[in-house]
């Protein structure tokens, strides 16, 4: 009964390997056919470790990552150039772990199964290395080797990161210094039925400081059972979290990583999971988001967690390589810690155990180096409109408003066709602003999830619909919508058609895609949050406040806790108007010259336009931006 056509979330990649592995190895006792599906799993990771170990001359393929396959691989090194079965094996595994999501410019990376180790294939592994904190040689090195195969890799490489359930004192933070190690996980609560004293002692932050470490916050109750997860709990977990984390003093944005201990199947995650971190995200809310939810557990209850209620950073459990939530998933995009290997620290006559982490440097939770700091995550850019907005001022021509929105946008959004949609910028203020020492702040972080913002396309939202507002009619579009989520979704829709390969189904991709934490899309998670903040400070100006108190009281206040909601009740009110909205835009329902500069801007060289796509296929595509947007209600 097992499948042999590419299934929904199967890749045409995978099935390729499964059926070569098949076709190779079907006759050996170890092996056992597997379907040919597309789909990676954990039946096939181990199909591939099986094939692997009668390759390396394993006697008794096990499946299992153990001495002799270790061995084995420590004198496999694959190069450029090189050839034969152990380069088809590697880079199967590569396509396992696909795609590398690097973002940025870059995006995502993927590879293909080949025979000869390539400068592609090369590419792919450099890429998958710097992902995954490794040398980027982009050779097929043991550790790489390693990384591809078990969620722990090689569990003795060097590691930045630790935690621990005992304490710091000042003897130890020497020992884990002068040991390479740079961050810690500690413990902000013991439930009262503990036994092992875990939390974080009276002065123990300062030690930690002192020496020179960056700490991470976890908030362990229990977890270890089904049970332990539904909503109600989430919700007072986020409540003690928040009361324990504000009692150390750690500072605003600091996340807190709630734990997940044990095996979680995927109906455990659907049906328990996912509810619990809802109702962290509802209980962290309640006292003001001032600190951000994220996960440790499994990669595959990272990911979903991730995906479904928006964790900032995972912390995986990597060390639990045969955990069914490890076998046959990737490392989250998210991931800031993976837990390698658990050992027994001898410090003379102290010991004390250590669990060993990869800690991701760039991309992931730097930690907190410091308590009771007064500066919030969004103060640098709430200090940088003020005084711009100062300047615009003092400048004395034109909306002061506006022209702060137009120095913001100028660099990225002020080509021709941009112009036809938004009108040109002000010049003379431009170089009125650089006269006075003023450069476009690109970015800051989100106070209240604590992703990155993108300044410049969130002040293009609020100039578009500063100058053009929203419509009395509620199901028409204008050249507002086209700075914000309308170009967004144009854009999307772009990306759709030149997936269409691997995605018939525009609902499908949207599900995948659209606004999804980690996962590289041109509408992704923050475009969102950029979408909705443009659109909310465009209507706070338009009602009479500044555009510098307007970001203060929406990033040092309580704008951004319900920011979805009040974005979808204002601007598409119900699913009916948000599916008319969708389709407006999509058909590029506005005047003659705006819809030209909208194709030429997101439509160029796009295989089917909107307007010709069939009803039902453009339908499937625009429920699911619908649904997408109704499910970030009540998430703040």
């Amino acid at each position: 009964m097992d499948a042999y056509v590419v299934l929904a979330g199967g890749t045409a990649n995978v099935r390729e390997i499964q059926q070569w592995l098949n076709g190779r190895y079907w006759q050996k006792e170890e092996y056992s056919i597997g379907p040919c599906d597309g789909i990676y799993s954990r039946d096939v990771q181990k199909s591939l470790m099986i094939a692997l170990q009668y390759e390396l001359g394993v006697a008794i393929p096990t499946g299992n990552f153990g001495p002799g396959t270790q061995a084995g691989l420590r004198s496999r090194t694959l190069r450029q150039g090189d050839s034969g079965i152990f380069v088809e094996l590697f880079s199967s595994a590569c396509v396992f772990n696909e795609p590398v999501p690097l973002g940025g410019d870059i995006g995502d990376v993927r590879t293909s199964k080949r025979t000869t180790f390539d400068a592609k294939l090369a590419e792919y592994v450099s890429a998958f290395q710097q992902f995954s904190q490794l040398p980027a040689t982009g050779q097929g090195d043991y550790q790489t080797w390693a990384q591809l195969l078990v969620s722990m890799g090689d569990p003795d490489r060097p590691a930045a990161g630790c935690d621990t359930r005992f304490s710091i004192t000042p003897s130890r933070a020497q020992w884990l210094v002068n040991n390479g190690y740079r961050a810690i996980g500690r413990y902000i609560y013991d439930p009262p039925e503990s036994t092992l004293d875990k939390d974080i002692k009276r002065g123990e932050l300062q030690t930690i400081f002192d020496a020179g470490l960056s700490v991470l916050s976890i908030y362990p109750d229990n977890g270890r059972l089904l049970s332990d997860f539904t909503y109600a709990q989430g919700y007072q977990h986020a409540l003690m979290a928040h009361e324990r984390a504000a009692g150390y003093g750690f500072n605003r944005g600091t996340v807190i990583y709630f734990a997940v201990d044990y095996d979680a199947t995927q109906d455990d995650i659907d049906s328990a999971i996912i509810p619990y971190f809802q109702g962290v995200q509802a209980g962290l809310a309640y006292n003001g988001k001032k600190y951000v939810h994220g996960v440790y557990g499994s990669r595959n209850v990272c990911s979903n967690v991730t995906k479904k209620t928006y964790a900032r950073h995972s912390f995986v459990s990597g060390m639990s390589w045969g955990f069914s939530g490890n076998l046959g998933f990737p490392l989250p995009p998210n991931w800031s810690f993976n837990q390698i290997k658990e050992f027994k620290v001898v410090n003379g006559a102290d010991t004390f155990d250590l669990d060993r982490n990869i800690w991701r440097t760039e991309g992931g939770d730097p930690g907190q180096t410091s308590i009771n700091s007064t500066v919030g995550a969004a103060d640098a850019f709430i200090n940088y409109v003020q005084n711009l907005y100062d300047c615009a001022r003092q400048y004395g021509k034109g909306n002061p408003n506006q022209l702060v929105m137009e120095y913001l946008r100028e660099k990225k959004y002020n080509d021709p066709p941009w112009q036809v949609v938004l009108g040109a910028v002000n010049r003379d203020f431009i170089n009125f602003a650089n006269g006075n020492g003023f450069s476009v702040m690109a970015e800051f972080t989100d106070p209240f999830t604590g992703y990155t913002i993108g300044a410049e396309h969130m002040m293009a939202t609020a100039n578009g619909h500063l100058a053009f507002p929203q419509p009395g009619n509620p199901k028409q579009v204008n050249a507002g919508d086209i700075t914000g989520w309308g170009g967004d979704l144009l854009t999307f829709y772009a990306d759709w058609r030149n997936a269409s390969a691997s995605y018939s189904s525009g609902y499908t991709f949207a599900m995948e895609k659209l606004a999804k934490p980690g996962i590289a899309s041109r509408f992704g998670f923050s475009d969102l949050i950029e979408d909705a903040d443009g659109y909310l400070l465009a209507r706070k100006v338009a009602a009479g406040t500044d555009i510098a108190t307007a970001v203060r009281q929406h990033y040092n206040g309580n704008g951004g806790l319900k920011r979805f909601t009040n974005y979808y009740q204002q601007r598409f009110t119900n699913a009916e108007t948000c599916n008319a909205l969708a389709h407006d835009l999509l058909v590029l329902s506005l005047n003659d010259d705006v819809r030209l500069a909208a194709a030429q801007l997101f439509l160029a060289g796009v295989d089917i336009p909107p307007i010709a796509m069939p009803a039902n296929k453009l339908q499937e595509f625009k429920q699911g931006f619908t649904d997408t947007l109704i499910a970030r209600m009540g998430t703040e």
